[in-house]
């Protein structure tokens, strides 16, 4: 028998449970809801959605026409609705010490509180063991050292033959999830460990899917003024010495390829904005920036969209700047052909980009890097690093070690 929403909602409610960001989440998991959680880079307040319907829509990312919500999009948009959409059926606001600043409900049900909309899942705030012990998938074996580091000789090489000047080559390792570790659990560990990153925790019923990551790059941002922000984010180096010790980022210092590969990102973004005829861009970087355990070169763009009334703008470079050359690379099309033709293995959401649409006034969607899948018992990690003419395939292989390290270091902290 389908249920309405408003008949969801009853099914959950009760008239003493307080809501939390981890308590929600996991009552809309446990009940087979889509449900994301998530907190923006430098900020301390997380927001929650829940959807209250199993199936949830594949629309086209049209930031004007689609309601307050959470979108997860593909690296590879196979057509232009390809984009998977949590609808805020309900909305929560949290500070610091998780009490509630703001709470919406789309459905209408004046019997109904939406603080009240949890039942016994309160207590239960571990990894049900259905989806570990009984549909845990048998492990593949993990691509090797040597496998990557052949793969980008071929890149180089291909780069050197002028088939195209940069691409960038992923691989994944697949490790069991612990049977007695809670999603929001790695969730706040990741809030703690990683501030400047916009951390999220999302799960696709359809998919039977759990999506965990802590990413530093913005794609496309419009908030609530109307400014329009995106960055070119690439070049990476650990940001530890070799004695363990944090590096100053006005201490790092860069290789000539680095530089380019990150030049790379910027010129395609200014490309993107000529394309549109947008002039009026501030440009401010490059500069090293801090993720975690590693630097990056950072150049950052607004626009006013107000001020040259182009309100449309956050969807029209969203539907340019993705994938760009920091996840594909340069140019778009060469560069996916070799992707598709020789990385092996699909990258699904990884690479793609996900975040809020439309919640209180604003949108900000992240390349969705650092991150892993969870999927019948099994975490699916994934790295990837620009390769360019001047790539040394050893140094790329300890990139993606590195980068690997983000989820793997909240998983056994």
């Amino acid at each position: 028998m389908t249920h309405t929403a408003a008949e969801n909602v009853q099914e959950l409610v009760t008239t003493s449970a307080q809501v939390t960001p981890q308590s929600g989440w996991q009552a809309g998991y446990d009940k087979g809801f889509a449900v994301a959680l998530w907190r923006l880079p430098r900020q301390t307040d997380k927001r929650l959605i829940v959807n209250l319907n199993r199936d949830i829509p594949r629309v086209k990312a049209n930031l004007e026409d689609l309601p307050a919500g959470f979108v997860v999009s593909p690296f590879l948009n196979l057509d232009a609705t390809d984009s998977l959409f949590i609808e805020a059926d309900l909305y929560f606001r949290f500070d610091e010490k998780n009490e509630i600043l703001t709470e919406q409900s789309a459905v209408t049900n004046e019997n109904t509180s939406v603080t009240d909309w949890l039942k016994q899942t309160t207590q239960r705030l571990r990894t049900p063991r259905q989806t570990t012990q009984k549909l845990r998938a048998s492990l593949p074996e993990p691509q090797t050292k040597n496998d990557y580091q052949t793969l980008v000789q071929t890149a180089i090489e291909a780069i050197e033959a002028g088939k195209m000047q940069k691409v960038v080559l992923s691989r994944n390792n697949q490790i069991e999830w612990p049977d007695d570790l809670c999603f929001t659990e790695v969730f706040e560990r990741l809030c703690q460990k990683y501030p400047n990153a916009f951390v999220s925790l999302v799960y696709l019923p359809q998919l039977q899917q759990v999506w965990l990551g802590a990413t530093p790059e913005i794609l496309v941002s419009v908030d609530e003024a109307g400014v329009f922000r995106t960055v070119s984010l690439a070049g990476t180096q650990s940001a530890l010495g070799a004695d363990g010790q944090p590096i100053s980022p006005k201490h790092a210092t860069w290789t000539q390829k680095e530089i380019e590969e990150q030049a790379f990102v910027s010129r395609y973004i200014i490309e993107c904005f000529k394309k549109i005829r947008v002039r009026e861009f501030v440009e401010e970087g490059p500069k090293t920036v801090i993720a975690g355990n590693l630097m990056h070169l950072r150049t950052d763009y607004t626009v006013d969209t107000k001020a040259i009334n182009f309100p449309e703008m956050g969807s029209v470079m969203l539907e340019l700047l993705h994938p760009t050359s920091a996840v594909c690379g340069m140019p778009k099309f060469a560069s996916l052909q070799f992707i598709q033709e020789h990385e092996g293995y699909h990258r699904e959401f990884y690479s793609g980009f996900l975040g809020p649409v439309n919640v209180e006034n604003a949108s900000h969607l992240f390349v969705n890097l650092r991150c892993m899948k969870v999927q019948e018992g099994v975490a699916t990690l994934y790295a990837g690093g620009g390769i360019t003419e001047d790539s040394v395939p050893e140094k790329e292989w300890q990139e993606t070690e590195l980068k690997m390290q983000t989820m793997l270091a909240v998983l056994n902290p």
